[in-house]
């Protein structure tokens, strides 16, 4: 089983930035694509961002141009930085490995709130 920690949440403005940080345990981080997942109040879990092992990313549409994942396999930490933040953004982050062998495996979370 691996651990996922993920940090970097807080309360910001509409148009602030945010950088989350996800730390996985163990030494199979470098092997896998990972993604970034959140979940508003009363939604479902929504696939934000992938990243390849190989560090090519992709995006959903509503973050593209504004968020931008990557990876560091030497401190098995993949990153979301956001910017232009929107109110419709808030929602709980969560990192994913994206592989079936860890498709029930999550962390707890971090809270992103976008608010004045």
């Amino acid at each position: 089983q691996v651990q996922l920690v993920e940090s970097g949440g807080a309360l910001v403005q509409p148009g602030g930035s945010l950088r989350l940080s996800c730390a996985a345990s163990g030494n199979v981080f470098w092997m896998y694509a990972m993604g970034w997942y959140r979940q508003a109040p009363g939604k479902a879990r929504e696939l934000v961002a992938t990243i390849t092992a190989t560090g090519s990313p992709s995006y959903a549409d509503s973050v593209k141009g504004r968020f931008t994942i990557s990876r560091d396999n030497a401190q098995s930490t993949v990153y979301l930085q956001m910017n232009s933040l929107k109110p419709e953004d808030t929602a709980v982050y969560y990192c994913h490995i994206e592989a079936t062998r860890f498709r029930s495996n999550w962390g707890q979370g971090t809270q992103v709130t976008v608010s004045s």
